[in-house]
């Protein structure tokens, strides 16, 4: 069995909260429109990915990866996946 590393790739990501200023920088980021509200007390976004439609929660990061597409990830694992570059 061989061993992987990840390739450091920088990423941009947003973090998603129900703001207008975050909805607002979120649909310029993606080119759309794409936070659900059917239950106003849990916003939700909803991303189309080559794997289907994945939803993604408040607080979670929505990240362009290399090729364009965009996918949330959950708050925890961003953190310990991504640092911040200055």
């Amino acid at each position: 069995m061989m061993k992987y590393r990840k390739k450091p790739v920088t990423v941009e990501a947003i973090q998603f909260f129900d703001t207008v200023e975050c909805v607002m920088e979120l649909s310029v980021f993606m080119g759309k429109t794409v936070i659900s509200y059917e239950n106003p007390k849990e916003p939700k976004i909803k991303i189309e990915t080559l794997e289907g439609t994945v939803t993604g929660i408040e607080g979670c990061y929505i990240i362009k990866g290399v090729n364009g597409e965009f996918y949330p990830c959950k708050q925890d694992i961003f953190k310990k996946t991504y640092e911040l570059v200055e």
